[in-house]
Parts: structure tokens; C-alpha cells; sequence
């Protein structure tokens, strides 16, 4: 006999995969050529694809939950910050570190803001805007282009420029929270 989730189980289970893809999405971004590279950029898309998946689902079906709504953008934030410091070791570089850091220590402020708005019951105060949309899709496709790039080469060049484009949206986007949090912090 197999398990068959429930309609409602099937966004979590989704948003898990991501959690679960990372290690062996790491080993084959780790491992030297061609063949391990393209793997990579295959897992890479596919639970990048969950991303999209989940929460269409999650709204097609009004299957929201607590725990859902928690696991999803920390499964975003490790597969995201796992793969980008893997390619930060592999294409060292200074257009490299800084964006790595800007988007790193960004995911972290704004959970933690998030975490400390919702504290405050002023979580909406911080949802998720359309600037923060953009930056992600910067970031997604920033991260498949390193994948799949050659360290030093034409694609790899073009990938730290996406990266780059995301990291100066993900610093605009931060601006934004934070607007937010004051204008909702002076109104109580």
C-alpha cells in the first residue's frame, strides 16, 4: 500500500522538496564537469519550479496553513544561500562576494524583521511586494546561469551581472521594508 498526501498536504510536501533537493543539489554543483553542471541547473530548475508551483496550488486550492506559510520562504532562503556560496567558492570575485553578501544578510534582516513585525501583530506591515517578485526572478535566474556557466567565461560574466541586477533589487526592496516597518511603527 503507498501514500497518496492530501490536496492540502501537496504545497507542504512541495515547498520540502526544496529542503530536501538541497544536498544533492550542492554535490553537483560541486563536482567538476559537464554532465554534473547540467544536473545542477536540472534540479535547480525543478525545485525552483516548487517555488511557483506551491503556492499556486496553495491558492488555487485555499489550502493555506501556519506552517506552510513559515516553511516556504525558509526553504527559499537555504536552497537560495546554500547554492550561492557554493558558486561564490567556485567563481571568487568581487562583483561575486558582494552580491552574495548583500542578498544573504538581506534574507536574514527581513526574516528577522518579519519575525519581530509579526511579534508586534504588524506582519502585513512586511509582506511580500512585487519589488521583492522581480528580485527574486533576478535571483532565480542569476543563480541558473551560474550554474550552468564555466567559471571565467562569457555565461559566467552574464550570470554575476543578473546576480548583481538582484543584489541592487534586493537592496532596494530592503529600503522598502523598511519604510514600511517606521510608517507602521509611528502609527502605533
Amino acid at each position: 500500500m503507498s501514500y497518496v498526501p492530501k490536496r492540502d498536504q501537496i504545497p507542504n510536501l512541495l515547498t520540502w522538496t526544496r529542503v530536501v533537493a538541497i544536498p544533492p543539489l550542492l554535490v553537483a554543483a560541486w563536482l567538476p564537469g559537464d554532465m554534473a553542471r547540467m544536473t545542477a541547473v536540472g534540479l535547480f530548475m525543478a525545485v525552483a519550479l516548487t517555488d511557483w508551483l506551491d503556492g499556486y496550488l496553495a491558492r488555487r486550492w485555499q489550502v493555506h496553513s501556519d506552517f506552510g506559510a513559515f516553511l516556504d520562504p525558509v526553504a527559499d532562503k537555504l536552497l537560495v544561500a546554500a547554492v550561492l556560496l557554493v558558486l561564490l567558492v567556485q567563481m571568487p570575485g568581487v562583483v561575486m562576494l558582494i552580491s552574495v553578501v548583500v542578498i544573504v544578510s538581506r534574507e536574514i534582516f527581513v526574516s528577522a524583521l518579519r519575525e519581530w513585525m509579526a511579534g508586534k501583530g504588524m506582519r502585513e506591515q512586511v509582506k511580500v511586494s512585487s519589488l521583492g517578485k522581480w528580485k527574486t526572478t533576478f535571483q532565480m535566474l542569476a543563480i541558473l546561469v551560474l550554474l550552468a556557466a564555466q567559471p571565467q567565461s562569457v555565461l559566467a560574466n552574464l550570470g554575476q551581472l543578473l546576480l548583481l541586477v538582484a543584489a541592487a533589487l534586493t537592496l532596494i526592496s530592503l529600503a522598502e521594508y523598511i519604510r514600511g516597518a517606521i510608517r507602521a511603527l509611528r502609527l502605533n
